[in-house]
């Protein structure tokens, strides 16, 4: 049980780590400024907060059931 938690929390901050690296290469190549690659990592980081809320919420939802 332990190992498959880790797995899941290692393939979500890779994911993450993944498209932050893909926003610098954007902005290192000049195909977006550096003004929009930093709202587009603001914009990743609340999407990530805001599903992990989302998820935490409908998994103790369900344990009151």
């Amino acid at each position: 049980m332990i190992k498959k938690k880790i797995v899941i929390v290692g393939s979500i901050v890779s994911g993450f780590g993944v498209l932050v690296l893909a926003v610098f290469i954007l902005v290192r190549s000049r195909i977006i400024s550096p003004e929009m690659g930093f709202l587009m990592l603001i914009a990743l980081l609340g999407l990530y907060v805001g599903f992990g809320i989302l998820i935490a919420a409908y998994r103790l939802i369900s344990k009151l059931d």
